[in-house]
């Protein structure tokens, strides 16, 4: 019994400390995104943390669009963006101090290490 209480508490402990490290992913970060055509696009975006949903915004060339359908998962998270009627899937895993996210629009895929945006 004493076993169970033990595991139980660490696994609560483990959720507890799982969850305060993604809030850090809270703010903005910016990254470098090279196309295999040799294109380069800044990114950033401004995450918000809910609970396990993400929401906020990215630029793009059309502007600020908003970010949907974000989903969190421990230290990872998916979300896409609409840019001219086209869906951008967003694959990320959270690090502390970057981000890694792997963008795919139909067959094309990419992938960009976040920073941190100076405030």
């Amino acid at each position: 019994m004493k076993k169970t209480i033990i595991a139980t508490a660490l696994l609560v402990a483990c959720f507890f400390f799982a969850s305060a490290r993604i809030e850090d992913l809270n703010g903005k970060w910016t990254g470098l995104l090279k196309t295999d055509q040799g294109d380069e696009f800044t990114l950033l975006y401004n995450f918000k943390i809910d609970g396990d949903a993400l929401s906020g915004t990215a630029k793009t060339p059309k502007g600020y669009m908003p970010i949907n359908d974000g989903k969190i998962t421990g230290d990872s998270f998916t979300f896409n963006v609409i840019v001219n009627h086209m869906e951008i899937d967003h694959t990320g895993k959270f690090y502390g101090d970057s981000v890694g996210v792997d963008l795919s629009l139909g067959d094309a895929r990419s992938h960009a290490t976040l920073k941190r945006a100076a405030q």
